[in-house]
């Protein structure tokens, strides 16, 4: 009796050390998390010893630029594609990211190619165009969905983050505080990434820039309304007057109810979107993944004549569908 009550002393000793201990763990986790979420990416590196120029330069990295020398079906596709790197907060620029797709590209078509001809199949037309989908499809088109996807969220979450911004700022101007005051508090208080865009646009406005065209040209970054709308408030206000904090007041109560309309289409439009997702996602996958595991599915047909063909109308056709749903569940509110 003696020797069981001891037993069942020491596991609940045991029981009540490790269960302490794991919720000191859990409370220092959250703890640390929650001191890195309220400061943002700038401040961070400013805190480690990184100088304003040295900051500037790592948030305007993939600032999209006007390729007006260019024509459009180049420069437009140019410029969307470093909207969408500037979204995602990669830590490459755009010519880093073309170059690495473009080896992986060249290096997953030679692979297969040799593997082809390893595995006992010869070469002709059909089977390096499929070796050449395959590569572009792995290097390229998943790539680009996954830094897309990144984007998208990166794009709402500034959406989410404005309005609140706004109140922060309208609160600052009706205490006192002018117009860079206010500024600087939302560098200090907004998480990323709005937080550390405020904090470029007071970077420039140090360096000499003027606050209309710093702001401008984040909402150029990020390509959203309700920053060009902000942009527009301020100067019409600083050339015709009047209470800037009831007008910035009054613009976050438009964007919040834009918000909710947008938000009401969102689920009114949930089910085609994701009807369009999976359109657009799985072909790729289920393609590359079959490939992977029996590419004798494709390569055995690759020989016959009439497979470029049939092949290059399966993907015209895929474009197409892509386009036509993008279109359709694409809703402007």
């Amino acid at each position: 009796m003696t020797d069981l009550l001891i037993r069942l002393v020491v596991l609940l000793a045991v029981f009540a050390s490790v269960f302490v201990l794991s919720q000191l763990l859990i409370a220092s986790t959250w703890e640390n998390r929650s001191k890195v979420r309220v400061v943002n990416e700038r401040l961070r590196m400013l805190r480690d010893g990184s100088g304003r120029a040295a900051v500037m330069a790592r948030f305007r990295k993939n600032s999209p630029k006007l390729y007006a020398h260019l024509p459009p079906f180049v420069s437009v596709p140019l410029q969307r594609f470093q909207t969408m790197l500037h979204a995602s907060a990669v830590p490459f620029t755009s010519a880093q990211i073309a170059l690495a797709m473009a080896s992986l590209l060249a290096i997953l078509f030679a692979v297969i190619l040799f593997g082809a001809v390893g595995a006992g199949f010869y070469l002709n037309r059909g089977v390096v165009f499929l070796a050449l989908v395959v590569a572009t499809c792995a290097a390229v088109v998943l790539p680009l969905m996954v830094i897309s996807f990144r984007a998208q969220r990166r794009r709402k979450r500034i959406e989410q983050q404005f309005p609140v911004a706004l109140d922060v700022f309208v609160r600052a101007l009706k205490s006192g505080h002018p117009v860079a005051s206010g500024l600087d508090l939302l560098t200090q208080e907004m998480e990323d990434p709005i937080g550390s865009e405020f904090g470029l646009v007071s970077d420039e406005v140090a360096y000499g820039a003027e606050l209309t065209e710093a702001l401008a040209a984040m909402a150029e970054r990020w390509d959203q309304e309700d920053i060009r709308m902000f942009v527009v408030s301020l100067s019409v206000q600083s050339e015709t007057g009047g209470n800037l904090a009831e007008i910035l007041e009054n613009l976050s109560d438009v964007i919040r109810a834009r918000a909710s309309l947008y938000m009401k289409v969102r689920a009114l439009s949930s089910e085609g979107r994701m009807t369009g997702w999976m359109l657009t996602v799985l072909p790729v996958f289920a393609f590359v993944g079959m490939f992977l595991t029996n590419p004798g599915f494709y390569i055995d047909v690759a020989h016959d004549p009439i497979f470029v063909i049939g092949f290059s109308s399966l993907l015209l056709l895929y474009l197409l569908g892509f386009i036509m749903i993008r279109k359709m569940v694409n809703l402007k509110v």
